[in-house]
Formats: C-alpha cells, structure tokens, sequence
C-alpha cells in the first residue's frame, strides 16, 4: 500500500529541536493511524466496509474529509453533527463510516461471519526525545490494556505507528498477547501494515513479524 498525506512535518518545540532524524517531527496522529488500518482492512480482508469511531481530538488533529477526498472517497451521507461525521464512499464502492461515538472501538470491520476491533494510537516517528519514544512505547501497552478491557467482539488488534520502539516491544509483547487473543499491527508511514506474530520470524528485522504487502 502506498498512501500520502498520512504524517504531519512539524517545526519541535525548542526542548526537542536536532533529537529527530530529518529536517521536521514527522506526526502520525491517531486518525491517520485509524484511516491508514481502515484502507488495509479494505483493501486485504473480506469486507467493502469499516467504520471509524474518533473523538473531537482525533478530528482537530487530522482532517478525515480532505484526506478521504484525496484517496477517491465521497461523502454519500452525512452523520452527526460534526464536519467530518459520515459515510464515504469510493468507486469500487467501498465504504469507510466516520461515527463520532465513543465506546465503538477506534476502528471496526466485519470480516465474515467475525468482527474485529481495533484501537489505535498515534506518536512521533521520527524522534530521539526520550519522552516521544516513551510515548510510543506506552501507546501500545495503553492499546492493548483498552483491548483486555472490552469484551471481544471476535477479532481484537492494537495499532501503532511503526518504529524501532514499538518493533522490540511487540515483539516482545506478541506471545502474551495471543494468549489473550489480542492481535498487534505496526503501520509505516505510507500505509503498508505489519502484523506481528509470536510463531513467525522476519528475518529482515530478526523479529517476531510478518509484513502484509
């Protein structure tokens, strides 16, 4: 997969100024992690339609209409009241559903018979700020303790940027996690997602994981 538009360049506040690689702090917010897994869902798993379920951060932080828009996708009906609640629909007739309704889970298909829940958080993918690796490296355990928390639905999968941090501790993360039944999925910054695995090794990175092209 091959999306733009998914990561924000911005100028670090003076605290964090030459601890990224790069000119800017590359932002991968949360709705663009939500949309990025959404168009994987769409494009790999059995279903023409995903729901996204942001709260009012997650919409001043990223613009679902312009970026939708920008992948082919057209508001066919509207939902709620806000500017970016509603229901998208591309040529190939598929459909992603921006719900602002809290407790839905960030992200939600259904895959067959099976439903799958996602939660998503986003960080800085870029950074050597010890806080901003901290913030990733907590964004993935706080997903996960979100998913343990709710009952499954049937499918249940924490997403988070990809990075070194968040490599080493899903990796290391994996087997407890299958126990519970909780999936874990990386996402780079031009869409393509990583599904990683307690019982495969990806030998590129000598990690548990498997790159779903």
């Amino acid at each position: 997969m091959d999306l733009d538009g998914l990561i924000e360049n911005c100028a670090p506040p003076p605290n964090r100024r030459g601890k990224h690689e790069g000119e800017h702090e590359q932002k991968f917010h949360e709705g663009a992690v939500m949309v990025a897994y959404a168009m994987h869902l769409l494009r790999t798993a059995s279903t023409a339609a995903v729901s996204i379920h942001p709260d009012g951060m997650h919409g001043r932080n990223f613009d679902f209409v312009v970026w939708l828009k920008a992948q082919g996708f057209e508001l066919e009906t509207r939902t709620g009241t806000t500017a970016y609640g509603g229901t998208f629909v591309d040529r190939m007739s598929r459909r992603i559903t921006i719900n602002p309704k809290s407790g839905q889970g960030d992200v939600v298909a259904t895959l067959g018979p099976i439903k799958l829940s996602a939660e998503c958080k986003g960080g800085i993918i870029n950074s050597r700020h010890s806080g901003q690796r901290s913030k990733l490296y907590r964004g993935l355990c706080e997903a996960v303790g979100l998913l343990m928390a709710s009952p499954s639905p049937g499918r249940q999968v924490a997403v988070v940027p990809y990075t070194a941090v968040t490599l080493a501790l899903a990796q290391r993360m994996a087997p407890r996690c299958k126990g519970a039944g909780i999936e874990l999925a990386l996402v780079k910054s031009r869409g393509e997602v990583i599904d990683v695995q307690s019982d495969t090794v990806d030998q590129t990175h000598g990690t548990n994981s498997q790159e779903t092209k």
